[in-house]
This record gives C-alpha cells, structure tokens and sequence, in this order.
C-alpha cells in the first residue's frame, strides 16, 4: 500500500458529502488502494454501513470523524478537528464526545453539535488519532489571521491531547492559501518533533462530479446554482485521487504520504458488530430468567384459561393441550435464549395497563404465541385460532423476536418514561431514520436549484409514475413512461436537470425518527452507538444509526408504536362513563 485517504466525506455527511458509500468504496478498491477512512462532518450516521461495505471489499475501513471543536473566542467560527478510531476504546471515546456535543453543547443557529475543548482532557482521546483539521482546523486559522506564534502553540496543546497520536494535516486542493498552510505547517513541525500527514478532503468521486456536488450542497443549504451570495468553498480538485496523484501532489514532502499509510496501520477497530444484547432484567430473589418465565407463563395461563373456561370440567379437560403447548413454545424460548426479552417486554406492557396507557391486543406473528397471551403481551388465545408459533420464533431461522405492540398515540410517551426509569436515561433512546432523495424529489430539488419555472419542473416530476409499494427510478421512469422520455429528449433545459438529477438520485438526503422503535441498551448507549438530537428535548434523542445499524451493533429494538384508534377508543369509554 502506497497510500491512503484519510478524508472522505459520504452522502451521510449531510451538508457537504456526495460520495455514495457502496460506489465510493468499489472506486477505492478500483484505484488499488486497500484502505480508506470515513470522516463525515459532526456524525457517524454512515459509519457502519462504510463499514460493511469496506469489509465486503476487501477494503481496510477506517472509522473517523470531522469534530467540531467551541471558539470560545469567536463562537460563530469552531474549530474543525479530525479523529480516528485506533481501536474499540477509540471507538467509544468518539460515540462520547459526539453524543456529549449533540446533546450537552448544541449551536442551534447553525444545527451544529459541537466538542468542548477540556473534553479532551486526560482519557478524552484514549484510543484516538488527531490530526490538526485543514483550513478550518485551530491552528491554520490562528496562522491565516497571521497569529503565527499562537498556532504554533495551539500546534503544542493539541499535541499534548493525542500524545504520540497527532499530525499535522497538509492539503493541497487548489484553494488559495494551501501552499502557504503547508510550508508553515511543515515547519511548525520540524520546530516542535511533530508528524505530518498528507490528506485530501473528498467531497465527490469524480472530477467530473463537481457541479452535481455543487447542486447537492444547494439543495441542503437552499440556494440556487447562479445565486451571487451563495458561498464557494469547493473546488474540481475535491475528488478521490488516485495514489499517483497523490503521491505527485506531495512528491516534496514524502514522510506525509507514508504517514496516512502509518495512520492507517495504526487504526484496527475489528468488534463492532455483535450479536443482540439484551438489557439486564431484574428477577425476584435471585430465580433465573429461565425459571422466572416458567413460573409468570404458568400462573398466567391458568388466570387466563380461568376466564376462557369457566367451567371447571371443560378447563380441565383442555388445560393438557394447552401446557403441551406452553412447555413446547418456552423450550425452544429457553434454547434460543430469549426469556428476557419476553420478560422485558411483558413487564412495560402490564406496567402501561396498570397506569392508564391503554395497550392494542396485539397483531403480526407475535399473536401465534401462547407465552405471550399468558404474560399478556397479547390479548388472543392463539390455539383457539389456530395460529402457529413457528411464524414468530423458529430455532431453524435465528433472529430476534419482534413484538409490534400499539399503544395510544397521547400516552405512549409515559411508557418511554417508564422504560428510562426502570433501566437508565443513558440506556434508552429512540432510533433515526434516513431519508433519500427519490426520482420525483431529486426532480423538484435539482430543478429549484438550476433556477428553472416551478410550473416547468413540476410538469416534468407529474410524469414520473408512482405506483403503489414500487420505488421507480428515473431509470426506470423512461420505460415505463414514453411521455417522460420524449420531454427530457426534446428540452435542453430538462437534459441539465436529468444530468445533475441522476447522480443525485437515492442519495440519503435528511435525518429523522423512527416511528416506533425504541433502544434499551445493557449500560450506556455509547458502549454501542453515538446519539443525536436535533433541538434540544429530551424526548427527542435518537441514535445516529438507523434500525438495521443499530441491530449489527448487538442493540436491541422494541417497537412502541402510538396509534390514534386507542386514543379515540380510550376516549370514547371515558366519555360513555361520564355520561351513564
């Protein structure tokens, strides 16, 4: 290996990154390089699917991150900083300072989660690399301001952050002031012992990529193409290099090349993907999970098989069927081993029917399990229906029950709170979702930003066909509708949108929030994933990988979905109680 990008920014880096990760990676590989980092601005959201993607290549994934770091002296201009993941406990120190930014130091005029300088005080960086963040980074900007003996010293303090673990990051890519930076930085360097590192900010894949990147940043920002105002701060150069370019770009200063090579080296984060890990259920003196689940299914069938057969001689007759059953389902929930999460999820829904939540019956495979209706996790004697377990839990297909329980819309929120007391704020959170930029979407947005007539883009996207439970691409869109090719083929206007809008298309666009899923985590959610939140409420904190991510991180979800028919139905009996 002769090189290594140490400054990639993906489509998940939401204001600036166009670089889709699968494609981003194969163009690595294709470039014979072995190795490539990460460093979205202010998040991890695309860190686990990079870091898959990467793996299934063949590809050395490195996990790092753009931080931003508070100017106490000017707080409308922070500090960028780069990091990286040396191994698990640099991991974790990164999910630290970025769920301690979004949630504890957020500038919300810019949406910007941003690092307090002392939180990287003593084991604030273990297991973390530093490099000094490029133009934006403390040092170069103390230097631009011609403040050179403070850089200098920033240079030193930073340096005494990441002992042994800190580089000085030049770039060259075409913006005014580059060679400046790297001729001071390289003498800062000699001056103080320290390394440097050749890095390259990638924003596009291509050269040719530039102005559907420029496009990609209009649209997150909301300017037009030909806006005077808008700001400028990429150039064509911003692209992934090949190691020969690279290697020619710095071929004076070879120690900087062979450094992202000694960083990537140095960066093997090898356990982040785990199996699920429940949170620790609390029994009663002492019993095991296994003989607690035995002891609530058994008296909890027999109250229920109370109320289902009254009369004693019938309940007798049927109770043999009805324990061969039961002894069957919590065998194979024993071997799978998954009482706790059986136990975890029948405690938050007894706990909700006790305290005015009201609780659906039940609905999907979960309802074939007769575990469930003796814990009352569910309403509906599956026997009497003839529904079978197997669709819910099967020893020949291994993965995680799910039960998809409905609570009411207007209490749902007590039930959270609930789980957060009983298991820890820290432990809890709701789960994010990601949006991408569809064929009729990308349509609209590339169209606004090329300043074309609403009416005229709006005629083009009416033509893109939607139809149900199918995602059509703009691909696909010109088979499917003759109408919609015939316009792009006759306009030279909407040949420019389709030639910035294609590229665009699919890529991930904005963040938001599952709509059910909850975490509940066995500690810390930090031992497993970075957290997010956009405005301040607590109740509002997700994690900052989706529900496919958080799940390859051994997090466990539950679904607490709030649905509007409880609340009506709730309402409808208190009111029918007030009144008769």
């Amino acid at each position: 290996m002769s090189f290594a990008h140490l400054h990639v920014h993906t489509e998940y880096s939401l204001l600036d990154g166009s670089n889709k990760i699968k494609e981003c990676v194969a163009r690595v590989k294709e470039l014979g390089m072995n190795s490539v980092a990460i460093t979205d601005h202010g998040c991890m959201f695309g860190v686990i699917d990079f870091y898959r993607a990467a793996r299934a290549q063949g590809i050395k994934p490195i996990l790092g991150c753009d931080l931003w770091i508070t100017n106490e002296e000017d707080p409308a201009h922070p500090f960028r900083l780069t990091v990286y993941c040396m191994d698990h406990d640099g991991y974790h120190s990164l999910c630290v300072l970025l769920t301690r930014a979004w949630l504890e130091n957020q500038c919300h005029v810019k949406g910007r989660g941003e690092v307090k300088e002392s939180w990287l005080a003593g084991e604030g960086t273990k297991g973390l690399i530093g490099i000094s963040g490029g133009p934006e980074g403390e040092i170069q900007t103390l230097f631009r301001r011609g403040k050179t003996a403070e850089a200098e010293a920033a240079a030193e303090k930073l340096a005494h952050f990441f002992p042994d673990r800190f580089y000085l990051d030049l770039q060259r890519a075409g913006r005014p002031g580059d060679e400046a930076a790297v001729r001071f930085l390289c003498n800062t360097a000699a001056k103080l012992e320290l390394p440097v590192v050749a890095t390259h900010p990638v924003q596009f894949q291509k050269k040719e990529d530039f102005i559907a990147h420029e496009v990609r940043v209009c649209i997150a920002e909301g300017y037009t193409l030909a806006d005077p105002k808008r700001p400028k701060r990429y150039t064509e150069d911003q692209y992934l290099k090949s190691p020969e370019e690279m290697m020619s770009l710095f071929a004076d200063i070879p120690s900087a090349i062979e450094n992202t090579v000694e960083i990537a080296k140095r960066c093997n984060v090898d356990d982040i993907l785990s199996k699920p890990q429940l949170p620790l259920f609390e029994t009663p003196k002492g019993m095991s999970l296994d003989d607690y689940i035995d002891h609530l299914a058994h008296d909890g069938l027999e109250e229920r098989l109370e109320f289902l057969y009254p009369d004693e001689a019938k309940r007798n007759e049927v109770r043999p069927r009805y324990l061969e059953r039961l002894e069957y389902e919590l065998s194979i929930i024993k071997k799978m081993k998954f009482p706790g999460y059986f136990l975890i999820v029948q405690e938050f829904i007894n706990w909700s029917k006790t305290h005015g939540v009201p609780v659906g019956p039940g609905r999907g495979s979960g309802a074939g399990s007769l575990v469930a209706y003796s814990l009352r996790i569910t309403d509906m004697d599956p026997l009497h229906y003839n529904l079978l377990f197997e669709r819910f839990l099967n020893p020949e297909r291994v993965s995680m029950p799910d039960f998809d329980v409905d609570f009411c819309q207007w209490n749902r929120d007590k039930t959270i709170q609930h789980v957060k007391d009983k298991y820890g704020a820290s432990a809890v959170s709701q789960i994010a979702t990601f949006g991408a930029m569809g064929a009729k979407a990308v349509v609209r947005d590339v169209g606004r930003v090329l300043g074309m007539p609403y009416g005229k883009v709006d005629e083009l996207a009416k033509l893109i066909p939607a139809p149900p439970g199918q995602d059509v691409t703009l691909e696909l869109a010109k088979e499917m509708e003759p109408d919609f090719k015939k316009k792009i083929d006759g306009d030279e206007q909407y040949q420019e949108l389709m030639r910035y809008a294609e590229p665009l298309e699919g890529i991930t666009r904005n963040l938001g929030m599952h709509a059910g899923g909850v975490l509940i985590a066995p500690g810390p959610l930090t031992n497993f994933c970075p957290l997010y939140n956009q405005d301040g409420q607590p109740e509002n904190t997700i994690s900052q990988f989706d529900k496919h991510d958080v799940e390859n991180v051994g997090l466990v979800k539950f679904d607490f979905l709030g649905l509007t028919t409880l609340t009506i139905l709730n309402k409808c009996v208190e009111y029918i109680n007030k009144l008769h």
